[in-house]
């Protein structure tokens, strides 16, 4: 069984996946992690991603593996773990940009197409009903506020030591959207036959049950 979650930044699809594919058995595939290994490659050798021929030369050289220990999923880049390394806001702003660029997007969908066809997986993105697994048999569009998803990105990043400016990630976010939603590539957008989850309001306890609900009736 395939469960796709798809949604703005920040709407907490990763905690939620992950929680709900524990309670379901299932693996949980993070594709964002994958987007943003491939963005952290691209900011650390500088590669110009406006210029076709130097992007496509930098991702030949980019081998990303994913490692699963105790339902928890590890993100190699080459040999390296760079599950911490790319949940930085600067790779996560190169990951809106990178990854709304074909040659970036070619690399990853049979990786995360074959992953679902071998496995009872969550996985979500930002086009992972309308476009990656388009025949999941639950789809879910999670969303939130702008305002509550920059509050728990900022909630986020206290926690991890950072300093971060609560306007700043507001405005991030919003640019975000804006970038994900307007890609002329596989834009994020809620599938026809996707159930609409708004979660200002829910906590994520009240949210994983609502889905889990959902794929148990499937």
């Amino acid at each position: 069984m395939n469960i796709a979650i798809d949604g703005p930044a920040g709407a907490g699809k990763s905690t939620i996946a992950r929680l709900a594919a524990k309670e379901l058995g299932f693996v949980y595939v993070d594709t964002g992690a994958m987007y943003r290994a491939i963005a952290l490659y691209l900011l650390d050798n500088h590669t110009d991603i406006e210029n076709e021929e130097e992007l496509k030369t930098a991702l030949k050289q980019i081998h990303i593996n994913i490692v699963y220990e105790s339902g928890v999923q590890h993100v190699f880049l080459d040999l390296q773990d760079v599950s911490t390394e790319i949940r930085s806001e600067k790779v996560g702003n190169m990951a809106s940009k990178s990854s709304a660029l074909a040659p970036v997007r070619e690399k990853l969908l049979d990786l995360q197409r074959d992953i679902a066809a071998k496995n009872d997986v969550i996985m979500d993105g930002r086009d992972i009903g309308t476009n990656i697994l388009p025949n999941a048999e639950l789809k879910i569009y999670l969303t939130a506020s702008v305002d509550v998803r920059a509050k728990r990105r900022y909630d986020e990043l206290i926690i991890h030591g950072e300093n971060p400016d609560l306007e700043t990630i507001k405005k991030d976010i919003e640019q975000r959207d804006y970038q994900d939603m307007n890609r002329d590539i596989a834009p994020l957008k809620q599938a026809e036959d996707a159930v609409l989850i708004d979660s200002s309001d829910m906590t994520i306890a009240e949210v994983v049950d609502q889905i889990v609900d959902l794929a148990n009736q499937k």
